[in-house]
């Protein structure tokens, strides 16, 4: 019995292996699109191909917010840096009346888009700051422990798209070193990378507020300091990209003008290269946005796409199954 059981699952792991095998993005419609990144994966790892690509420079760099998760009606981040601005307004009772404060305290979401990346980055010092960044990292994981996706009822480590975590694996198991490239907190992200994406926080690259190395009875720890140190967006991700990688990836993957210089440099390069946008159109399982968005525009390099011949995917005709059910 107990030979027939191993017998069994052997077969079930061989079927669903080949399963995969045949079709590495299930989640994925067929079409041209799917069989573009195929096709990619094929003609830089088959040795023998013209386009071949040496294992140590397989680089493969994703935007998160928009392209791995999702990022409306507000980014996650914001969403923490308003729940921390709640959790410490009692020490602060001058937030009460003062912006971007006042709008976080009281759910104003329009007026703390009207007051940009200023606001934001006033929220982020002055929540994200004064503590150990092991004491901001076992924040972010308690916090997200609980929170939860104010139209989908679900946890936000739920809101990952599976036809992009199909795409990590594929590229990774064909040698593939996956990296992120976001305009988020660096330290925000790493806590949950590896265990949501596969990708471990050495492989995390974003934005950072700056930090220094104090002694705390005799144990030194690195302080987090209302300072910031690096905005990880736009014309910056091709430098942090050099400056973290030291190599130019040959694939990358973004939603919008956020990512429109990254995508630019990545696929300038020589031989063959892979420049992808996720465009969202489906506003049924998720949310149609483009041109006019005020979270994640995609306007500008919607048009280049066209002119670089970057794929773009179409949520709502690309993709059969937006998240894991």
């Amino acid at each position: 019995m107990k030979n027939l059981i191993i017998r069994t699952i052997s077969i079930l792991l061989l079927s669903l292996s080949t399963a995969y095998a045949a079709d590495p993005l299930p989640s994925w419609r067929n079409g041209h699109v799917k069989q573009s990144i195929i096709s990619f994966i094929n003609k830089t790892t088959q040795t023998g191909s013209p386009d071949f690509v040496p294992i140590q420079e397989r680089i493969a760099v994703f935007d998160n917010d928009g392209t791995l998760w999702s990022e409306q009606p507000n980014y996650v981040q914001l969403v923490f840096a308003i729940d921390r601005v709640k959790a410490l307004a009692p020490e602060h009772p001058e937030w009460r009346v003062t912006q971007p404060f006042q709008a976080a305290l009281e759910g104003d979401l329009l007026e703390l888009r009207q007051q940009g990346e200023d606001g934001l980055l006033k929220l982020t010092t002055a929540t994200h700051a004064g503590m150990s960044t092991t004491d901001y990292s076992k924040i972010v994981s308690d916090w997200l422990s609980t929170a939860v996706h104010p139209t989908h009822k679900r946890s936000y480590t739920e809101m990952v798209y599976l036809p992009m975590l199909e795409v990590l694996s594929y590229f990774k198991m064909h040698g593939f070193k996956n990296y992120i490239v976001s305009g988020g907190g660096v330290e925000f992200m790493r806590p949950w990378s590896e265990r949501i994406y596969g990708i471990p926080p050495e492989q995390v690259i974003g934005s950072s507020i700056k930090t220094k190395l104090v002694s705390r009875n005799g144990i030194p720890e690195l302080i987090r300091l209302p300072e910031i140190n690096f905005i990880d967006d736009k014309a910056e991700k091709p430098v942090a990209i050099h400056q973290f990688i030291g190599r130019r990836p040959i694939a990358a993957f973004g939603n919008s003008d956020g990512d429109l210089e990254m995508l630019q440099w990545v696929t300038a390069g020589s031989g063959a290269r892979l420049g992808v946008i996720i465009h969202h159109t489906d506003n049924e399982r998720e949310v149609a946005y483009d041109r006019k968005s005020s979270i994640g525009r995609l306007d500008k390099a919607l048009d280049e796409a066209a002119i670089r011949n970057w794929l773009v995917v179409s949520m709502k005709s690309d993709w059969a199954q937006i998240f894991r059910k």
